[in-house]
């Protein structure tokens, strides 16, 4: 690589799957890279293990953890030119996953890129079959999937144009994709770029996630939901998961997605509100999302 690179880790309670995740990372074909994982707050056995590894370690408190103020503190103490993501449970499934990543960063043919993201073996039916669509084997993902963080890079001089937002707590790299298309930047997807990440949330941690994602869509797109989006959007959904769960005959996925989809869609609605009053407001605490979040992961 003729750029310098830095990988930014983020972790926390990682135990089960960050030594998987680094040692994919410290067996790429690229080995010229700097580590810098920000920890925020594990009290498991994550940072032993991290310790294992050459990096740079950022320790803060879980009540600091604010996804985009703390990518934007880490990114302004990283050194390289290039800058990659990887989540503390994301693994990279082949050698040159890394490289494949970096590739048209250097060629000078992106601003940025993200990785094709595999499930879990154990991953659910309706996890799998919403990872099929999101990130394809061939050709560009859905309009929606501007851009994906867990494993993912940009060139610095595409953040110092635009840092991550910090309006809301989560969605940072939804938000930055689609300021990017606005914008006349090239974010590219790279299939051949693998990894596997998925998770399969109980119905506690699912409200949450989709919550902030609510929260975050109203600063990002600037739109309103209502009940009627909100019944369109569960039909459809129920729809499609009935094709998937019928097609894995997985009957027990199947009935299991009639709750499922609702607080998907419920969660959503419930955050996307809350931000539509902070942005009516002028309302600038984000801590709601992330109490949400942290009081069910």
């Amino acid at each position: 690589m003729s750029a310098s690179v830095t990988v930014i880790m983020r972790s926390k309670n990682a135990a089960w799957v960050i030594g998987q995740a680094l040692a994919g990372l410290f067996s790429q074909r690229l080995k010229d890279f700097e580590l810098l994982v920000v920890d925020s707050g594990s009290t498991d056995a994550t940072l032993d293990i991290v310790r294992r590894f050459p990096c740079r370690l950022i320790q803060i408190e879980a009540t600091e953890y604010f996804p985009g103020a703390v990518l934007n503190r880490a990114i302004q103490q990283a050194r390289g030119e290039l800058l990659v993501f990887q989540n503390s449970d994301v693994v990279p499934l082949t050698p040159q996953a890394l490289e494949q990543l970096l590739e048209p960063l250097e060629a000078g043919e992106a601003d940025a890129t993200f990785a094709r993201q595999l499930p879990r073996p154990e991953a659910h039916t309706w996890v799998r079959r919403d990872y099929a669509v999101a990130f394809p084997s061939h050709g560009e993902p859905p309009s929606w999937m501007a851009y994906s963080l867990p494993f993912a890079a940009m060139r610095r001089t595409a953040w110092e144009r635009h840092p991550f937002y910090e309006d809301a707590w989560g969605s940072e790299d939804t938000e930055w994709g689609h300021w990017a298309r606005n914008n006349g930047l090239g974010v590219r997807y790279v299939p051949q770029s693998l990894v596997m990440h998925s998770h399969n949330y109980t119905l506690r941690q699912l409200y949450g996630r989709r919550f902030i994602e609510g929260e975050a869509d109203a600063f990002i797109f600037r739109d309103r939901m209502s009940l009627g989006r909100l019944a369109r959007g569960l039909g459809s959904a129920w729809m499609h998961d009935a094709e998937a769960h019928l097609a894995a005959r997985d009957a027990l996925g199947l009935l299991l997605s009639i709750p499922r989809r609702f607080v998907y869609h419920w969660a959503y609605l419930q955050g996307h509100r809350l931000g539509e009053r902070r942005r009516a407001t002028g309302n600038q605490d984000a801590s709601i999302g992330q109490q949400v979040v942290l009081e069910r992961w």
